[in-house]
């Protein structure tokens, strides 16, 4: 990034002046990674980010003091935030509250200067809530260590190729953290207990056609060593982190969108790319899920196959 940022108050983005506050704050220390930074890398990966973000909720995990400091996730939106930002209404238990919804350039660099390094949205739009156009399937490595990564290199193909058995199209990421999600696009007609059933079906049977090395047990005592499919997300307000998002681990790391082929490259981690290395491979590889929005599927022939496969 430009030295040039580092001194800049504000900025012209898409229309919209944008403020630039304390844009020398160190978010990654370790790596002299300033607020100015955090922001330009948004607004460089905006295009395809903005794909998984436009007409969502989005949760904010804000880290004021740098990722090593104290953070909280921020849900609703404070008065102070301007009112191009577009908002909309959520229903909850006792209530409701206000969410920002993540439209466009000016709104993803705004929530960066807001320190909020992570944008978490909806597995819903905000015009059909009750509508998932998603599921998430989490896979995290039972264990510490880079050998347990294999887990998850091995259950993410084994998962990859049931959904596509049951006609879906699922599509791969790092999640920046520890390990992978399997992400498969909804047609909108599905309500959230149709769709969390379906994934927690498909969990089953996959833990037990691989009873030794998964399982669907949420009780981390009784999972013996083996990989936990999470399927926990997919429900009403639950929200997955963005694609291209940076996580708030050393080297600002992020989540990465990936070709299925990329699962066996030796090199793969769940934090391979950070976000000084991202955009690079953008440049160099362009998105892997560009066009992802045409792999929309029905659930209701999805479920028919599993009912058969069952």
């Amino acid at each position: 990034m430009s030295a040039k940022a580092k001194t800049r108050d504000e900025l012209r983005v898409g229309g919209r002046t944008v403020p630039l506050s304390h844009p020398d704050k160190e978010m990654f220390p370790g790596d002299g990674i300033t607020k100015a930074e955090l922001v330009d890398y948004y607004r460089t990966v905006a295009r395809p980010m903005l794909t998984h973000l436009r007409n969502r909720p989005v949760v904010m995990e804000r880290y004021p003091d740098g990722y090593g400091g104290k953070s909280f996730y921020h849900k609703d939106v404070p008065a102070y935030f301007p009112d191009w930002i577009r908002t909309v209404r959520v229903p909850k238990e006792g209530g409701s509250l206000t969410m920002a919804v993540c439209d466009d350039t000016a709104s993803l660099v705004y929530l960066a200067n807001q320190a909020c390094l992570t944008p978490h949205p909806w597995l819903s739009p905000a015009d059909c809530l009750d509508c998932p156009d998603r599921l998430v399937f989490d896979l995290d490595p039972p264990g510490e260590g880079t050998e347990e990564f294999e887990t998850v290199r091995w259950a993410a193909h084994r998962l990859g190729d049931l959904l596509t058995e049951l006609g879906l199209r699922p599509a791969l990421m790092t999640t920046g953290s520890r390990g992978l999600h399997l992400l498969v696009l909804l047609d909108r007609r599905t309500d959230f207990d149709t769709a969390r059933h379906f994934a927690t079906d498909v969990a089953e049977l996959l833990a037990a056609r691989h009873s030794d090395r998964l399982t669907t047990e949420t009780r981390k005592d009784r999972r013996r060593g083996r990989l936990y499919l999470d399927v926990q997300r997919n429900a009403y307000a639950q929200t997955s982190v963005a694609p291209y998002a940076v996580r708030a681990r050393p080297h600002a790391p992020v989540a990465t969108p990936l070709h299925w082929d990329e699962l066996d490259d030796p090199g793969l981690g769940p934090r391979r790319w950070t976000l000084r290395t991202l955009p690079d491979r953008l440049d160099t590889h362009g998105d892997p899920w560009k066009g992802l929005g045409r792999c929309r599927r029905s659930l209701t022939r999805a479920q028919q196959r599993l009912a058969a496969l069952g």
